[in-house]
């Protein structure tokens, strides 16, 4: 009886797959991703509604609180101002997890593949980021008309001027643009927050035990540059008329330098060097 015999198995060719022709992921749809994603988290999606309602309830308190011992400062300029505390807060916490959240939540390898152009990547967080960050502000500015109106004060409108607007708007701006910063240099949600939070701490500390640091503090502390844009001196503490002068625009520059690009350009290329597990 004789075995049956079977030619051997033939190698196959390794399997090819052709994607010259497929298209690159377009920017627009890239942002509306990166916009999708600061709210599919509960982390974000909590960090959103914060935003709001804090912001609410600034205004809200400054109406309250604003006629006090008989000098109404319940002007619209005031109510601005009152909502640059909570976003001033949330608004570059909300930039950090835009960027940490992909190495948290381990969705980098994924973001990586689907767009291998992490400059683009990154670019759209930015832009993301920023727009919220408007969305923001035109909550603020909307608030602040409608109390403005609901307290009548005298004087409520007086000196409001577009340089105004474009004030806050910067100051807003700078801040998701440190808190990105910081989310791409330490790319952890935890250190991230907790260094941008220390770091005014351990500059007032300083400030008051070395006292040359103290005329320096607006070349250095970007917190202490961006105090112009509200119109408050940063030697003095007191209001100051005219706006930013060219050395306030020079100081909030060289700040900007060192807090806001330094951290961002060290992160995009630890980003670009990173190998995403």
């Amino acid at each position: 009886m004789s075995s049956a015999t079977f030619p051997p198995p033939q190698a196959s060719a390794p399997a090819h797959l052709d994607v010259s022709g497929t298209k690159p992921v377009p920017f627009g749809r890239q942002l509306s991703v990166e916009l999708r994603k600061m709210v599919d988290t509960r982390a974000g999606m909590w960090l959103m509604i914060t935003i709001g309602v804090m912001t609410a309830l600034f205004v809200g308190l400054f109406f309250i609180f604003g006629d006090n011992g008989g000098s109404d400062q319940r002007t619209f300029f005031n109510y601005l101002g009152a909502t640059t505390t909570p976003q001033g807060f949330l608004l570059p916490v909300m930039g950090i997890l835009l960027i940490t959240s992909e190495w948290n939540q381990r969705t980098a390898l994924v973001t990586f593949t689907l767009t291998p152009k992490r400059l683009k990547v990154i670019g759209a967080k930015v832009v993301a980021a920023l727009v919220i960050g408007l969305v923001a502000m035109a909550l603020a500015v909307a608030l602040a008309a409608i109390a403005t109106v609901v307290s009548d004060a005298p004087g409520a409108w007086d000196g409001i001027t577009a340089s105004d607007f474009f004030n806050f708007g910067l100051l807003q701006g700078l801040g998701i643009l440190q808190g990105l910063g910081f989310g791409l240099l330490f790319l952890n949600s935890a250190v991230a927050i907790v260094v941008f939070f220390v770091i005014p701490i351990v500059w007032n500390v300083l400030v008051t035990l070395i006292s040359w640091l103290r005329d320096a503090a607006p070349w250095i502390d970007l917190a202490t540059a961006q105090s112009r844009l509200l119109g408050i001196d940063p030697n003095t503490g007191m209001e100051v008329e005219g706006g930013m002068d060219a050395e306030a625009w020079a100081q909030l520059a060289t700040t900007s330098l060192i807090w806001i690009v330094v951290p961002i350009a060290v992160g995009i290329w630890r980003v670009l060097k990173s190998d995403p597990k």
